[in-house]
């Protein structure tokens, strides 16, 4: 809302604007200028690089998955959900991530889980069984190990905690 807002107040034409993504036909020099230094003073930035661009997709891709905006089809391996969602052989888009961000989309794809079944355990809504359900994991078993190996805690010491600050924001994994 905030990008598409920035658009209307400078007057640039756009046809669709969505998470991390904005459809824009032509826009002149100055007004480019202007509008990618309004867009970092906000705290966002212009991706003209095809590979940056590709790691935003992905990263949009796996944090839509995560916040329960899309779902997997049962059977379907993150590997064929990236290829699909992008348009692009998994192991290019694999390689692109890991030798720009230093770690595989798989890892990333735990951080991110993790990172959720920090917030979900901090707000108290949710059994540790119905978080396991909702990131898709196997068992409760399987989200407390790779909890602990993630953070050195268990989920339920973490609880304990009530201590925000525990948690990493999105944009830093």
């Amino acid at each position: 809302m905030v990008v598409q807002q920035l658009l209307e107040e400078m007057n640039i034409s756009y046809e669709a604007v969505s998470l991390g993504e904005i459809d824009i036909d032509t826009i002149e020099n100055h007004k480019y200028n202007d509008f990618s230094d309004r867009l970092l003073s906000i705290g966002f930035e212009i991706l003209n690089d095809k590979e940056q661009k590709i790691i935003e997709k992905i990263k949009v891709s796996l944090n839509s998955l995560i916040n329960d905006r899309e779902k997997i089809e049962t059977g379907v391996k993150l590997s064929e959900f990236i290829s699909n969602k992008l348009h692009y052989d998994y192991n290019y888009v694999s390689s692109i991530f890991s030798s720009n961000q230093g770690i595989t989309i798989e890892k990333y794809f735990i951080q991110l889980k993790i990172e959720r079944a920090k917030e979900l355990l901090i707000y108290n809504e949710f059994t540790l069984s119905e978080i396991s359900f909702a990131l898709g994991y196997s068992s409760v078993a399987h989200l407390s190990t790779q909890f602990k190996k993630t953070t050195g805690l268990t989920p339920s010491y973490f609880k304990s905690l009530k201590d925000i600050k525990q948690r990493k924001p999105i944009d830093k994994i």
